[in-house]
């Protein structure tokens, strides 16, 4: 059976079973990937103890992981249409996973920090591979269905992530369980890797192009969102020294330049990194901050969650990772029903999406500001984490087809890359910004007492400021993410009402 490739690109002849189990192998790597955006959220806490890491080193575990996975997309994409998809998969996929050995041999926090920003390079490397195989190797009529699984693979990896990492911490301990929530991408890799090997096809190169990759518009946009996040996740911590808003500004500058370079580079007849002419679709532009601000609301979550849980109500990784479970089962119900409501509903699917994130958002930052911090259990936040999981998991899976359709047919596949990109920067500058917010509001009031306290009165109270504390400063934080939340749900409307294509019945 021959498959049509998308425009441009040659057809393969793929059995319809072996088609099935390639995807199943491209999954794996996809989910090993996004599980690592917030496997690591519930190990903060003990990595702060055990590495003495800072505030700021925590938010770069998370923020440089993302960056370094959203600024390598496109150009893995075009090396993987030079070349050949498979091979950039397996490249990406090894060394994805030898970084994950190195972050779980890690000594200190920069060492953590470095392998965590060259274990998202190595993700954002491969995981272009996974939409341009299914382009490849699936007719029109079943990609719609292939795409809603990968879409569920994304909300459910993201969800399950705390719940596996709080399994891991329980299993090997408290000083040294962080580290085998990197370690365990290690036989899931290998196993990846044996299979890839034999089961993607090879496939044609894609057309060369003339000019060469976009170097200069990479790190031209590399250095403006570099020089925009340092600040971001430092600033608190140093007192906000001066050097901290020329930064700032440096970042802001170099991101115009950014801009000015791609239309220069598109006249001369080059293929830039980011077209130009996307965005003379004003629906284009709205899609793609959509993207940006949506990934910034739903990736921060967890983060305050697990800081909140763990630092402030003295709860274990494992209870931490409980928290979570109402997001995830909702994710999978919204995702497993994203395509077919897409289908029948259109637009309004992801318009409940966003809007069920938003009010579940809402109403666990008014639990937050209620409920006094020693009553707090999971049990009060599992309906407005439930709700939010299943708007989650409408809106992801058909979110991107939606924003693509804002393009020419012909652009689809550079609006794809730049909407895969927004996604992670999105994730990038939400848990920068989320974890300026979370420890710069942070105030922890000393106790005061009458008499000579006991030593046993004396741990009591602190623990119940230290929790008191927290639980204002997560407020303050997922008050931020509701907010964003918010922004991505007036973005919706920009988005055209139906999209015919991809979602076959």
């Amino acid at each position: 059976m021959s498959e049509t490739a998308a425009a441009g690109a040659p057809a393969l002849a793929v059995a319809p079973r072996r088609a099935w189990q390639a995807l199943g192998v491209l999954l794996i790597g996809m989910f090993m990937s996004l599980l690592d955006a917030t496997i690591v959220n519930v190990a903060l806490p003990t990595i702060r103890t055990s590495l003495d890491a800072n505030e700021a080193t925590l938010s770069w575990i998370i923020s440089g992981y993302a960056l370094a996975f959203g600024l390598v997309l496109i150009p893995a994409g075009r090396l993987g249409d030079r070349f050949g998809h498979k091979w950039i998969f397996f490249t990406g996929l090894a060394l994805f996973t030898a970084a994950s050995l190195a972050c779980g041999l890690a000594q200190d926090s920069t060492q953590l920090v470095v392998a965590r920003v060259i274990q998202g390079l190595a993700g954002g490397i491969y995981l272009p591979a996974v939409t341009a195989f299914i382009q490849l190797l699936f007719p029109p009529r079943v990609r719609g269905k292939a795409f809603a699984i990968m879409g569920a693979v994304i909300g459910v990896s993201s969800a399950l992530g705390p719940i596996v990492g709080g399994l891991l911490i329980q299993a090997f301990g408290e000083k040294e369980g962080w580290r085998y929530v990197f370690d365990v991408n290690l036989p899931i890799g290998i196993i990846a890797l044996v299979a890839a090997a034999f089961l993607l096809p090879r496939g044609a190169a894609g057309t060369r192009s003339s000019g060469g990759g976009d170097w200069i518009g990479l790190l031209l946009l590399a250095g403006g969102l570099v020089a925009i996040l340092v600040p971001l996740i430092e600033g608190q911590t140093v007192g906000w020294k001066p050097w901290t808003f020329i930064s700032l500004g440096g970042g802001v500058a170099l991101i115009v330049l950014f801009a000015f370079w791609e239309v220069f580079y598109t006249k001369r007849g080059k293929s830039p990194l980011v077209p130009p002419h996307l965005y003379s679709h004003p629906a284009f532009t709205g899609g793609t901050i959509l993207a940006l601000v949506y990934f910034a609301a739903f990736t921060s979550i967890f983060f305050s969650i697990s800081i909140l849980w763990q630092s402030g109500l003295g709860h274990t990784a494992l209870e931490s990772g409980l928290v979570s479970i109402p997001f995830a089962i909702g994710s999978i119900v919204g995702a497993s029903q994203s395509n077919r409501f897409a289908a029948r509903l259109g637009r309004t699917v992801l318009v409940i999406g966003v809007g069920m994130l938003t009010v579940g958002l809402a109403a666990v930052w008014i639990i937050l500001l209620t409920v006094p911090a020693a009553d707090l259990t999971n049990w009060a936040l599992l309906l407005p984490l439930l709700v939010a999981g299943v708007g989650s998991g409408l809106f992801i899976a058909p979110n991107a087809q939606f924003i693509v359709a804002t393009v020419d047919p012909q652009e689809a596949g550079a609006a794809s890359g730049v909407i895969g990109t927004m996604q992670r920067l999105g994730s990038a500058i939400g848990i920068a910004v989320i974890g300026s917010v979370l420890f710069g509001t942070l105030v922890i009031e000393k106790p005061t007492f009458t008499g000579r306290p006991s030593a046993a009165e004396i741990k009591a109270a602190v623990a119940q400021n230290v929790a008191i504390g927290f639980t204002a400063s997560a407020a303050s934080a997922i008050a931020l993410s509701a907010l964003f939340a918010l922004v991505a749900f007036s973005l919706v409307f920009a988005l055209p009402k139906r999209v015919n294509r991809g979602f076959a019945e």
